[in-house]
């Protein structure tokens, strides 16, 4: 099909379809179809056309490139000079998805994206190259094939080089004048070394520690720290400074903790940053929360249920109203078994609502509130004007006070399913602590209606999988009979390149659902201690977490000292 020549329109942004119709892409009775199929199950208009064979992934960048003003280019005809291509190395390449493509007469760096909406990078690209900059738009495709065959053999630069360029800039540089430092092109490539390495390696932390002697940097993998080649004591202002300005916080004022958020887009997939720096007696600490949601499954198939857990937690999640709560400690995936749940729940008939503190993924058709506490937007205060949204399920981040339980209580008395987190160790305490924050028995029963009590534990890595005869001194620490393992081995991971030498690759969560039954009601209204909530819970037949971990090692999914670390002995 012959395309009429492309046309930028910089001024106002065309629609969609009527770019694609322009350009002949589809036809109107299949772009009414798709119009129709949007309204009636939402979604982006292109990923419609897609699904319905119309368009060619190519096409549709092409017409997204045009819709924010970005000229198209053929980057398989397009010859890359040698001093062109030395303008970005591979790792602020790949980082940003981009591919520099030839320097205008006024020096301004013509660059290739392949994502149209990737365009708020362009600053960041202007500070890495020392120039201005402008985008073009390709396929992503030919974005990848140019990678590979231009900056292939670069992609390992070793963290040692980029640490020196650095220094030597910082090293020439007045050490007051942070702006300056944060914008070396050095600096801004250690940072995006630094980033890129922590993504790839499926990092949810990323710590710039300076201390007295020294500069750390940690990742945070599958729950556990480790150290990476760090750089001089330095840089670490510089460093931090870069990533205070990506997050468009105060760098001159380093006396008071601050809070940011940088927005970045790795191989086509969106990836926001949580920032927090901190004063400490060495100077400013710094730790990046990475947000990736392609490393995290948002499915209540993929986080570890059972087959009878599953059933359970499908059934809650149909009642029509009740409180539903998720336990455990920081970092053991909570958000996560929530999000999941919601993405189940989302549809057309429902009306979703959540509060959170931070908001960790954005859900399509879901309505998000972000909490700040500086202008008085509390999880209470936004709780008595969400109850005045219609909603139908409401999720509350989670109950930290009185106030927000008590709201949370009202609704679900009132008709609305709620879902929120709690940090207790087990399930059974969670009634304990319920009663500490002000809610009392009577309401507790009348509207708890399941406690899931979560723990992660890392997975053993399946290139370097090891099987082995546990003796009696490992089964006795798991509470095991030798009757019961009879010849059964146990497995753990030996250490290899894919698992950076950890044995462990990612990680799943062991569950503990106390449902509550007219038994377990009739104990919390008595005041029962937890101890004896646990044990009618387990009559009931709730399963703990040390005997969810047990089941874990019998499959050989996770180690023994994997579920002593992260649960306790059954009492």
């Amino acid at each position: 099909m012959t395309q009429p020549p492309d046309k930028i329109e910089p001024v106002s942004r065309r629609l969609l379809g009527e770019i694609l119709l322009s350009r002949s892409s589809c036809s109107q009775e299949q772009l009414d179809k798709a119009l129709a199929e949007q309204a009636r199950s939402g979604g982006h208009l292109g990923e419609i056309l897609l699904a319905m064979g119309v368009l060619e992934p190519e096409e549709l960048t092409r017409a997204l490139g045009i819709q924010v003003g970005l000229e198209p280019i053929d980057l398989d005809a397009t010859s890359i000079p040698v001093d062109v291509r030395e303008r970005m190395d591979a790792t602020t390449c790949a980082l940003y998805r981009a591919v520099p493509v030839r320097v205008e007469a006024d020096g301004t760096l013509v660059v290739a994206l392949a994502d149209p909406m990737n365009v708020s990078i362009i600053q960041d690209l202007a500070f890495s190259v020392g120039s201005d900059v402008v985008a073009v738009i390709a396929s992503e495709a030919a974005v990848d094939r140019a990678l590979a065959a231009h900056w292939g053999e670069e992609e390992e630069v070793g963290l040692a080089e980029t640490i020196d360029e650095a220094r030597q800039v910082t090293g020439s540089t007045d050490l007051e004048d942070k702006a300056e430092m944060a914008r070396a092109a050095p600096v801004v490539k250690l940072l995006n070394y630094i980033l890129l390495h922590a993504i790839r390696d499926k990092a949810s932390d990323i710590h710039l520690e300076p201390f007295e002697d020294e500069f750390k940097v940690r990742y945070r993998v599958d729950g556990v720290l480790f150290e990476v080649e760090s750089p001089p004591l330095s840089l670490a202002s510089a460093l931090i400074s870069r990533v205070k300005v990506m997050s468009n916080l105060d760098i001159a004022e380093t006396r008071v903790p601050q809070d940011g958020r940088i927005e970045l887009s790795l191989g086509g997939r969106p990836i926001d940053l949580r920032v927090s720096t901190m004063p400490t007696v060495h100077g400013e600490s710094c730790v990046l929360r990475v947000l990736d949601r392609s490393v995290v499954s948002l499915d209540l198939a993929n986080v570890g249920l059972r087959d009878d857990e599953q059933a359970i937690l499908n059934g809650l999640l149909e009642r029509p109203h009740g409180i539903v709560l998720v336990t455990g400690p920081t970092g053991s995936g909570k958000t996560t078994s929530l999000y999941s749940a919601l993405n189940r729940l989302n549809d057309v008939e429902r009306k979703i609502i959540t509060v959170e503190d931070p908001i960790e993924y954005d859900l399509d058709g879901i309505i998000q509130v972000q909490v700040n506490e500086d202008i008085g937007v509390t999880y209470a205060s936004v709780l008595r004007s969400i109850l005045r949204q219609d909603p139908d399920i409401l999720l509350v981040g989670e109950i930290r006070d009185s106030e927000t339980a008590q709201i949370a209580v009202e609704a679900a008395l009132t008709g609305h399913l709620i879902l929120s987190t709690l940090h207790t160790n087990d399930a059974p305490s969670t009634i304990t602590r319920l009663v500490d924050v002000g809610i009392p028995p009577y309401l507790i029963v009348a509207t708890l209606e399941a406690v899931v009590a979560q723990r992660l534990v890392r997975s053993i890595c399946p290139d370097c999988r090891r099987d082995y005869a546990p003796d009696d001194d490992v089964l006795r620490e798991l509470g095991f009979e030798r009757e019961e393992v009879g010849e059964q081995t146990f497995a753990y991971g030996d250490g290899c390149e894919r698992c950076n030498y950890s044995g462990h690759v990612g990680r799943r969560a062991l569950f503990e659902i106390m449902v509550m039954s007219e038994t377990l009601r009739k104990l919390v209204l008595d005041g029962a201690p937890t101890l004896e909530l646990r044990a009618a819970a387990v009559r009931e037949g709730m399963r703990p977490l040390r005997e969810a971990g047990r089941l874990a090692v019998l499959e050989g999914s996770t180690t023994v000292e994997e579920v002593l670390r992260e649960t306790l002995v059954d009492l």
